[in-house]
């Protein structure tokens, strides 16, 4: 924040306190003032009142803030023409609908968050292991020399959330892993079971 602020005779940041990649991760709104005061600057703070994210939707986003329990919003339901959207308690069945739907035009692909990277040293290894579910992926390697994203066998990887962040596809898979579940009808977070990667 400093080093932009002290380079630039203007600087736009784009916050929201709401998201971030990692628990470590720095930037709030507060803290952008903070230091923008500190150098004398004028600070100007608006609301972006829309952004185009998943079908370029407003109401997708509110339905997002709903679901997770962020905030309550009055979009609990998803356009049907608009949304594909379904649960799957066995990543088998998400990973076979993924790759169904990627033959139609290579946009569809399957993300998780941090697993622990074995394939890397060990090409025979897998990555994302789900041993009830007899599920068993690597992670994107670029071994075609082609980005992950576009890649034609890509589609029988895993890619990371954090490396697709801003790309677009048509359809995306998504392995939530145990640091987010649903019990006794909320959203629960848990730190403690996030990867010792993340």
């Amino acid at each position: 924040i400093l080093e932009i602020i002290r380079a630039a005779k203007f600087s736009v940041f784009f916050v929201d306190d709401r998201q971030r990649i990692h628990i470590k991760d720095i930037g709030s709104k507060r803290a952008i003032e903070k230091y923008a005061e500190s150098f004398g600057a004028i600070v100007h703070t608006t609301k972006l009142s829309s952004q185009f994210r998943c079908n370029g939707s407003d109401g997708y986003l509110s339905w997002l803030d709903n679901t997770l329990q962020i905030k309550e919003t009055a979009n609990i339901h998803l356009s049907a023409e608009d949304y594909d959207f379904k649960i799957f308690s066995d990543p088998n069945e998400l990973f076979e609908t993924i790759k169904t739907k990627n033959k139609k035009n290579n946009q569809s692909r399957v993300v998780a968050g941090y697993w622990d990277w074995n394939s890397k040293k060990d090409s025979d290894s897998f990555d994302i292991v789900i041993s009830e579910f007899n599920f068993k992926k690597k992670w994107n390697l670029n071994s075609e020399k082609t980005p992950w994203i576009i890649g034609e066998k890509s589609v029988d990887q895993i890619g990371c959330i954090h490396t697709c962040q801003g790309l677009e596809l048509d359809y995306i898979g998504i392995i939530v892993g145990k640091d987010m579940r649903y019990e006794n009808n909320k959203v629960i977070t848990d730190v403690t079971q996030r990867s010792k990667h993340d």
